[in-house]
């Protein structure tokens, strides 16, 4: 196997197991998306190399970029952030 092969299934298991973390809805919908695409530039780069696979590896990137930074929130981090304490719970 090349070097592309390992690294594109890498990226592939790490945005699955990414989205297994998320909440459902739409940000986990595209994470898995994103891993889709790394699975399938892993086995375009079994065929052989290709430079047009690196356009598409940058573009799941992106999309990947954007949907972490709003899926992966917690609601402690994300009442935290506004200064309420919806999120935690109160033990007497």
């Amino acid at each position: 196997m090349s070097d592309a092969v390992d690294y594109f299934k890498a990226y592939a298991e790490r945005a699955i197991c990414r989205a297994r973390k998320m909440r459902p809805g739409r940000p986990k919908l595209l994470q898995r998306a994103v891993g889709r695409v790394y699975h399938w530039l892993s086995k375009e780069a079994a065929f052989g190399p290709n430079a047009d696979h690196m356009d598409d590896f940058r573009t799941a990137q992106d999309i990947e970029r954007t949907v972490g930074t709003a899926g992966l929130s917690t609601p402690t981090a994300t009442s935290a952030q506004h200064g309420t304490d919806a999120g935690r719970r109160h033990v007497r």
